[in-house]
């Protein structure tokens, strides 16, 4: 794992590299999600099941995940884990149930109303991977928000394996309460959720992590649906000081290399000592993990200890990577809340590992990736529903702003909009003609 000292240009370069090498490799696998895409719009749940038999090596007579099906999955798994996704679910229940909004109605007395409903969306697809890369926690971070927004109808879309999905999957999604579940999987899957088949029922929305063929389907439909985000591979940026522990460090950093190789981990310091220290740990560590040449090969390619002057050179290299993950190992981390402008979750103190997150405290672990984080925020309640405004004026209150708003649509040459407010205030004989 490289130290750096000072110059921080090289890691940075470093990241620039990799998110471009990820776009010109993408360009290509783009060309094949189209073609897929196409393929499902035209030949709906026959073109499923071949790509279902191509790509996933299974033979489907139904999409569809029978109750019964579900309720093996959930005798079948540990009654630990299911005591495990009931906590999780609590946490994640009452962190999302905080953010609901309100509509509002905002009345004077000269007559004039104004306010916005929130309503949520209707349908929303959630594509959860399975097979290796199987996360029953994102099915959680994914429905759980939606059924907070009061979404009517939730679909669930996973590839299936030999022996059919993954009955962790299935238990996770009884939990959370997913109304149906299909056995689809990759870019047709999103294909199918965004333009309906014959057994797949169109969704207005979709959400949740995949491959980078999912991620690219998604991107595509985005118009005809709507999307969460294009997420990337996972980042982590821990901020030390002297007070900083190296074993905690190490397997904090260590947690988010093993995602896959072009994972990013990064340690950002003001103590020579601890960089050292780390270095030294994750090599330690690395010897004992099941993934670690999955780990190796991201932290060779992609992680990096930066050793900086002060925290508040800290602060701004991690402003300027923007990381999906945060940790503050720090004397006193609440107080370095006001100089974080962009990340997508923030751990504080060494007791708050980035895994509580992934699993357990209830903030959502879908998170922005490759320097979104400037712009995009977690998945909330917020995704899920929407807004419409609403407005009432009598005919005392228009006249009041008649002659400006005519002005404006004037401006614009939108004689029109113009008119349509003129009109209402012409004599009677005169509107008539």
């Amino acid at each position: 794992m490289k130290i750096l000292y000072g110059d921080i240009s090289s890691i940075l370069n470093d990241m620039t590299v990799l998110r471009e090498e990820a776009g010109r490799v993408e360009k290509t696998a783009a060309e094949a999600v189209e073609r897929i895409i196409t393929d499902i719009k035209m030949r709906k749940d026959e073109a499923l099941r071949e790509y279902t038999s191509r790509f996933d090596g299974v033979e489907l007579a139904s999409f569809r995940v029978s109750t019964e099906a579900i309720e093996r999955a959930v005798e079948s798994v540990e009654s630990s884990f299911l005591e495990a996704l009931e906590g999780a679910k609590r946490n994640i229940v009452s962190y999302h149930e905080k953010q609901k909004r309100q509509g509002f109605v905002d009345a004077d007395t000269k007559g004039i109303i104004r306010g916005q409903l929130i309503r949520p969306l209707h349908t929303v697809g959630v594509y959860v991977p399975g097979g290796t890369a199987a996360y029953p926690s994102s099915v959680l971070m994914n429905v759980l928000p939606a059924k907070i927004a009061g979404v009517k109808r939730i679909v669930m879309v996973t590839p299936p394996g030999k022996d059919g999905v993954n009955p962790h999957i299935l238990a996770a999604a009884h939990i959370a309460g997913v109304d149906e579940i299909y056995s689809i999987g990759g870019a047709q899957a999103v294909a199918a959720l965004a333009y309906g088949t014959e057994s797949i029922p169109r969704v207005d929305k979709i959400v949740g992590p995949g491959n980078m063929y999912v991620a690219l389907a998604k991107r595509a439909v985005f118009g005809a649906v709507n999307i969460d985000m294009i997420a990337g591979p996972s980042e982590i940026v821990v901020i030390a000081d002297e007070t900083g522990n190296a074993s905690f460090i190490a397997a904090d950093l260590l947690s988010q290399a093993e995602h896959d190789t072009n994972a990013t981990a990064i340690l950002i310091t003001t103590h020579k000592e601890l960089a050292q220290q780390v270095k030294q740990e994750v090599e330690r560590q690395l010897q004992e993990l099941p993934r670690a040449d999955i780990a190796r090969a991201s932290i060779e390619a992609n992680g990096a200890i930066v050793v900086v002057d002060s925290l508040q050179e800290a602060f701004a290299v991690s402003n300027e990577i923007a990381p999906e993950h945060l940790e503050l190992h720090i004397h006193e981390p609440m107080t370095a809340l006001a100089d974080i402008q962009h990340a997508g979750s923030i751990f504080i103190g060494p007791y708050a590992p980035e895994p509580l997150g992934d699993y357990f405290a209830g903030p959502n672990h879908v998170l922005p990736t490759s320097g979104t984080a400037r712009f995009f925020s977690a998945l909330s309640v917020d995704d899920f529903v929407k807004k419409s405004s609403f407005l009432s004026y009598t005919r005392e209150a228009l006249e009041q702003v008649k002659d400006q708003i005519v002005i404006l649509a004037e401006k614009e040459g939108l004689q029109a909009h113009a008119r349509a407010i003129s009109i209402r205030f012409e004599e009677k004989g005169g509107a008539d003609e």
